[in-house]
């Protein structure tokens, strides 16, 4: 029996790197770090491992895949699918295929879908990122794979990032209501290991310390990752007897329960609600939706550019990028305690 012929794993595996270094040295895709190509290739030496040219002719003369990957927590959320579409744009102009996947708010689906994106020689990688360590891309990132976060920063690397200034649009929306008169606040927050919400939370608590009101835990709810648990949280805060008589709700699916909350209690005419993302149908609904409002393809579009330019050869330090919000007056910020308009 003729004895197996080592692959790139068995590569990978001696050399200490993951299987796209071990494919991008052996096909000359990108730039590798010094060090990694000599392990690579004395691994190679010892191996004895020949390249499957017949393999190596399936991919592009210019020895580019013209794919990037993307990772997001759920492609069916309107907001991840409208910055795919940002993204698209700029990568369809250069006739490049996006590939997108849902991690499911899971770390490790997260990295299981990095490495099989990776495995399948994606040029880059936008990543809005769910796990609380990214290291696990430094490989990729030496191996010469671009990568650029959205919506959230990366933890325990140094990436490029494209972010919403966070706390700024809390603190907006509170310095709105407050000028509506407003000094009980409620806060309906997503869940607190997402970089977003402690970032909104902490804009709410800072607005409010500048106008001198004080923080009340009893006002706050986090944790709710949907709308079925907004509206539940509403109802319940609302229920109390020392309720707010206004709400800061911190993403489009908290908004929407809070909005549903608020129409089943009747109080919809009575409780102020600015919530930040706008969200569909919010000119439908009476009141209609005040929102600090993202422009989710913009976020897309500008991901999408630093991709391009990392792959095109930029090498500056890593970089945050602020993409500007709006805010949106439709109705529901203006109501005044009691129930008055402004």
């Amino acid at each position: 029996m003729a004895p197996r012929r080592p692959t790139m794993n068995d590569v990978a595996a001696l050399a200490g790197v993951s299987l796209s270094t071990v494919s991008r040295v052996v096909n000359g895709d990108g730039a590798v770090r010094a060090g990694s190509v000599e392990r690579v290739q004395g691994a190679i030496r010892a191996l004895g491992y020949r390249r499957d040219h017949a393999a190596s002719t399936l991919r592009r003369s210019d020895r580019a895949s013209a794919s990037v990957g993307i990772v997001f927590e759920d492609v069916s959320n309107p907001f991840f699918s409208s910055i795919h579409r940002g993204v698209e744009e700029v990568a369809r102009a250069r006739g490049v295929l996006t590939f997108v996947a849902s991690s499911d708010e899971d770390p490790d689906r997260e990295r299981e879908l990095v490495h099989g994106l990776c495995a399948r020689h994606v040029d880059g990688l936008i990543i809005a990122p769910v796990a609380p360590n990214h290291a696990f891309l430094e490989a990729e990132l030496e191996g010469g794979v671009a990568v650029v976060f959205v919506d959230r920063p990366p933890a325990a690397i140094e990436a490029d990032a494209v972010l919403i200034d966070n706390p700024g649009a809390a603190a907006a929306a509170v310095d709105h209501l407050v000028a509506a008169g407003h000094g009980r606040i409620g806060f309906l927050g997503d869940r607190e290991a997402l970089f977003t919400a402690r970032e909104r939370l902490r804009g709410y608590r800072e607005s409010l310390a500048r106008h001198g009101i004080p923080y009340d835990d009893a006002l706050v709810r986090l944790g709710l990752a949907d709308a079925g648990a907004s509206n539940a949280a509403a109802v319940e805060l609302l229920d109390r007897p020392d309720s707010p008589t206004a709400l800061l709700t911190s993403q489009n699916l908290v908004t929407v329960g809070a909005v549903h909350a608020l129409q089943k209690l009747g109080r919809h005419h009575e409780i102020a609600l600015v919530g930040i993302d706008d969200v569909p149908m919010a000119d439908a609904v009476e009141p209609r939706i005040t929102v600090v409002s993202q422009d989710p393809v913009a976020l897309g579009r500008v991901a999408g550019e630093v991709l391009f330019a990392r792959l095109d050869g930029e090498d500056d330090p890593p970089r945050r990028v602020i993409v500007p919000t709006e805010f949106v007056v439709r109705g529901s910020g203006e109501i005044r305690p009691g129930g008055a308009r402004e």
